[in-house]
């Protein structure tokens, strides 16, 4: 849903009406995963995707018709019998996509959505009836079907902690907005922790790395980076983390500067399943070397680490399950 929310947003506050598309069933090399949502206005707004192209259109078409007669339709696309559409998917994959009119239920969700209120929805696909409930998700973190019901599970979003407003963090919170995560930069010196080297941060904390985390919520969908390869920050940083359920901790540095900090880490008392948790040296080897190139391959992995990719090429994933 949030990769649709600021359409949404605006398109209710315009009193549009509102078809809302969702993949609720795959199979084989499905193109999007269970939950991607489409939305389609009457007059004709798109945003979103179900398939990166393949049936976009059909899609369209369905969303008029269930908004032209208020029901709400499962539809299945990739499928060689009489429910498949004529269009199929590139991919040779299989789905099913609800299309329903948005409804008052949804309208509650994107309301919370937009408060950052954590909760799960539940569908009916025969009938269209929602159900939504406030508060953390339990259970899988992931949408899922269980028989007519499609369960959908909305954490907090994203947050990448960026610690140390060194010249790295500069792209690194740039792309993880691009990506959609809320970003919060901390450092201690005034003069590096600033809107114009920051502008689209969405919060900037001048404090002690220790100081600052006490003031933020960290749980698995918090990303923790520390870039700031000097110990009085480093090891504040990491001991006010590793005591916590972050989704992700890495700390930029050699072998040798991160083991370093192991050592002096260990000697207080952590352990060694703590330690092992914390990603250094950070990042991906992409093989570029400069500021953007780094940030890049900090954030594949974390978002490898966040979806358990394998940080392989797709040719090597792709022939290892042929």
């Amino acid at each position: 849903m949030r990769e649709v929310l600021s359409e949404l947003i605006e398109w209710t506050r315009t009193g549009e009406e509102i078809a809302l598309a969702t993949v609720v069933e795959t199979w084989g090399s499905s193109p999007r995963p269970l939950g991607s949502k489409m939305a389609v206005t009457r007059s004709g707004k798109m945003a979103g995707s179900v398939s990166n192209g393949c049936i976009e259109g059909a899609v369209f078409e369905e969303a008029q018709k269930v908004l032209k007669s208020g029901e709400p339709k499962l539809a299945a696309f990739g499928v060689a019998d009489d429910v498949a559409f004529d269009v199929g998917l590139a991919c040779g994959g299989h789905i099913e996509v609800f299309v329903q009119p948005l409804g008052r239920v949804q309208e509650q969700l994107i309301e919370m959505l937009q408060r950052n209120v954590p909760a799960t929805l539940r569908t009916n696909l025969v009938t269209g009836e929602a159900a939504l409930v406030e508060g953390a998700p339990s259970g899988s973190e992931l949408a899922r079907r269980e028989g007519d019901f499609f369960v959908e599970p909305f954490r907090r979003p994203a947050h990448l902690i960026i610690i140390g407003a060194i010249h790295i963090a500069i792209p690194l919170h740039r792309l993880a907005k691009l990506m959609g995560y809320r970003v919060t930069i901390v450092d201690a010196r005034a003069k590096f922790a600033t809107k114009e080297r920051f502008p689209e941060a969405d919060e900037l904390i001048v404090a002690w790395p220790d100081e600052a985390m006490a003031r933020l919520e960290i749980d698995n969908s918090s990303y923790v980076v520390i870039l700031t390869h000097d110990p009085k920050f480093d090891l504040p940083a990491l001991r006010s983390v590793l005591g916590k359920q972050a989704g992700y901790v890495g700390a930029i540095g050699s072998r040798k500067t991160n083991q370093n900090r192991f050592d002096a880490l260990r000697a207080e008392g952590f352990t060694e399943d703590q330690l092992a948790r914390v990603h250094g040296p950070i990042g991906l080897d992409l093989g570029g070397r400069g500021a953007e190139e780094t940030a890049l391959g900090i954030l594949a992995e974390i978002t490898s680490t966040r979806f358990g990719g394998t940080g392989a090429g797709m040719r090597e994933v792709r022939a290892s399950r042929a």
